[in-house]
């Protein structure tokens, strides 16, 4: 059972991770890999709203998507970006990262040796990883702006695109984790935690949303 407790403070998380960027035109559009195909579709209207010449799709598999998507994330969000007619010497495919520290770092060495040259970044996420993202990109890539998108969309419509708001809540309690503790390992940039953000975290630890927590952080992002 969710309690009306646990509602309110997992929508307090999931709106410390949306940064509220406005998309703008940029450089290159970064898809990050997940289970999430409306990734690639966000990745796509972006693109096809003059936002950036260029789309990078980044990510191998993982536990969670290698059924879903056999043949690699970045793969198959090309295949989607195809399919929505996005011309193929618009995408960039990166199809070896597997968290988001490689994503950004990967995406970057794939860029510098295809001679683009990169000013700016329209970073595409699942929409309760964009602070991560963002902090992740600043830290790894500081010489270029970050901008942070990801499918407009409510923490109720996420909830139900999920069909399981249990693991949607554990999903926002192990990002703010990183975000609170890859900082000290150099990952990414620390970003202020508001103290009721941080007692939403607490609470919701303390009712067992802990699935997606990590031990410790001694990888990656």
């Amino acid at each position: 059972m969710i309690s009306t407790q646990d509602w309110a403070d997992a929508r307090r998380v999931w709106d410390y991770h949306q940064m509220g960027h406005a998309p703008r035109l940029c450089s290159v559009a970064i898809g990050l890999g997940s289970h999430d195909l409306g990734v690639a579709d966000t990745a796509v209207d972006l693109y096809k709203r003059g936002l950036a010449p260029l789309l990078v799709f980044t990510g191998a598999t993982s536990p969670t998507t290698r059924e879903r998507m056999p043949r690699g994330e970045a793969v198959h969000y090309r295949e989607r970006a195809l399919e929505l007619r996005v011309p193929s010497e618009a995408i960039l495919v990166e199809p070896h990262a597997r968290n988001t520290g490689e994503n950004i770092r990967f995406s970057r060495k794939l860029l510098e040796e295809s001679g683009v040259e990169v000013s700016s970044v329209l970073l595409i996420s699942k929409p309760y990883e964009e602070r991560r993202a963002y902090a992740t990109a600043r830290k790894l890539w500081p010489e270029v702006d970050v901008v942070s998108a990801s499918t407009p969309m409510t923490f109720d419509e996420y909830v139900d695109s999920i069909g399981d708001a249990r693991l949607v809540i554990d999903m926002l309690v192990g990002a703010l984790q990183r975000l609170m503790i890859y900082p000290d390992q150099g990952f990414m940039i620390r970003q202020p935690v508001p103290s009721d953000v941080a007692e939403a975290y607490e609470r919701l630890c303390q009712a067992g949303y802990t699935s997606r927590l990590t031990a410790a952080a001694t990888s990656s992002t």
